[in-house]
């Protein structure tokens, strides 16, 4: 018997795309391996989120006496004892790695659900052993995995990926992190602020490379006063492990840092691999993805949908969500458009990171004559009620639309507050009309206000 549609894989896309269809008439069959939801709500997004607020909420009190909460400081308890305690918090955040309540969720909708690893064997079939299952629509959402860098001797190590280091019980005394991107920058936060002394090794000239070159400098200087040491510029020549368990990186100029356990956190690659879509003719890109065109149809395909990590444009929970919405419009024969420009990115350190659009330097190399304002969180007046660090958000505008293009920030709760920017960049809301926005008093939105009558002086 014919599905309407079959999904291969039960992640973020894949389990709201069939909780969207199922209750709209459509029979809906998943395949998973692994667990329902995928890395995010068990490996990824909930548990380094549950860690992080941990670490923070016993880090900031030294700053019990400042803000006037105690009259003298506080005294912590042992450091391995807190973090067990936070990794109790952790599991029970991430239901201990139960998907019973998503199967439940799927059963009760009517949607059936096959463990173990799809193929497609046939145009019309996908197989999984030896059970062949038909379908009308097939979607691919099978999410990453993470990519291990071919450094000689790393092998060699017993080395965590980000899903390990976020399901282990294990404090290290001492830590490398290599790769110096969100995952990287969110994990050497939780581990030092539990104490352990911790070094970031990153090739490239910066931290979080892809965002803001001015952002990505505030995060360094954060991390120095917190005493996690960044190394950046120089690749890793080698990794030599010693007798006792630890390894020592040996970097290109010479240098050599050693810990007692390493994080590799290089990056994800679309999982891809060894399901067959080479018989319906698909051919991957050269980032190694899945192209697809605006309503997340797979290229040169009339009935096969791809949708989170797999097609390589923004492997986000909440792009994962979008286009499962995109493509439930599509396969029920309604046309929606994926609007990738207003996707926010959020690196979740204390203070976050949040970013919407491109930035000022790449608008440049794109050719846009675009402009560019700064505004210092630190004179916001709710930092000062606050106590709170300060920070810097910086606007990027297009001189041809008088509209803004880009938006960076670092600063306390920007993830949530860089929401306008994106309703800006998606809405193309004119510069006239957001200087024209009152934000209350005093909360950190305000910042926005100075840079945006920048822009339109600037443009005027």
């Amino acid at each position: 018997m014919k599905t309407d549609v079959v999904i291969l894989g039960a992640g973020s896309a894949g389990e709201m795309l069939a909780t969207l269809l199922a209750p709209l008439g459509k029979s809906v069959l998943i395949i998973e391996k692994n667990l329902i939801g995928g890395e995010c709500p068990f490996y990824s997004c909930m548990p380094s989120k549950a860690m992080l607020r941990s670490a923070a909420a016993r880090f900031d009190t030294a700053y019990t006496v400042s803000l006037g909460a105690t009259s003298i400081p506080l005294t912590l308890d042992d450091r391995a004892n807190a973090f067990a305690c936070a990794v109790t918090r952790r599991e029970k955040i991430c239901a201990f790695h139960s998907d019973l309540s998503a199967e439940q969720n799927m059963i009760e909708l009517g949607i059936k659900i096959v463990r173990g690893t799809g193929v497609i064997t046939r145009p019309g079939t996908v197989s999984v052993g030896y059970d062949n299952f038909e379908y009308d629509q097939l979607v691919i959402s099978t999410g990453s995995a993470p990519v291990i860098p071919p450094i000689p001797g790393l092998d060699a190590v017993d080395i965590w990926t980000t899903d390990k280091a976020l399901t282990s019980s294990e404090l290290p005394d001492t830590l490398i992190v290599i790769g110096g991107g969100p995952a990287g920058c969110e994990l050497a936060q939780i581990y030092s602020r539990f104490g352990t002394q911790v070094t970031i090794v990153e090739a490239g000239a910066r931290l979080i490379g892809k965002e803001e070159e001015s952002i990505s400098r505030e995060l360094a200087q954060t991390f120095d006063a917190e005493g996690i040491e960044v190394v950046l510029g120089t690749p890793i020549s080698s990794v030599e492990k010693i007798a006792n368990g630890a390894a020592t990186v040996v970097l290109e100029d010479g240098r050599k840092f050693t810990a007692d356990r390493f994080i590799v956190s290089t990056g994800r690659k679309p999982r891809l691999d060894g399901i067959g879509l080479e018989l319906l003719g698909i051919t991957l890109n050269k980032a190694g993805a899945i192209a697809t065109d605006p309503h997340c149809r797979v290229l040169g395909q009339k009935n096969v949908w791809a949708g989170g990590d797999v097609d390589g444009v923004a492997p986000l929970t909440h792009t994962a969500n979008y286009q499962a919405r995109i493509i439930a419009a599509g396969i029920l024969g309604t046309v929606r458009e994926a609007h990738y420009e207003s996707i926010p990115r959020s690196v979740y350190t204390y203070p976050p990171v949040a970013s919407v659009g491109v930035t000022f330097a790449d608008a440049i190399t794109a050719g846009i004559d675009a402009v560019s304002a700064q505004f210092d969180i630190g004179e916001t007046a709710r930092n000062l009620a606050d106590g709170g660090g300060g920070g810097l958000l910086t606007l990027t505008a297009d001189r041809a639309t008088k509209t803004l293009i880009g938006a960076a920030a670092i600063g306390p709760h920007c993830d949530e507050w860089i929401t306008e920017a994106v309703l800006a960049i998606r809405a193309k809301i004119p510069l006239d009309i957001l200087v024209d926005v009152v934000h209350a008093f005093p909360t950190y939105s305000e910042a926005f206000e100075p840079p945006y009558r920048e822009l339109l002086s600037a443009l005027s």
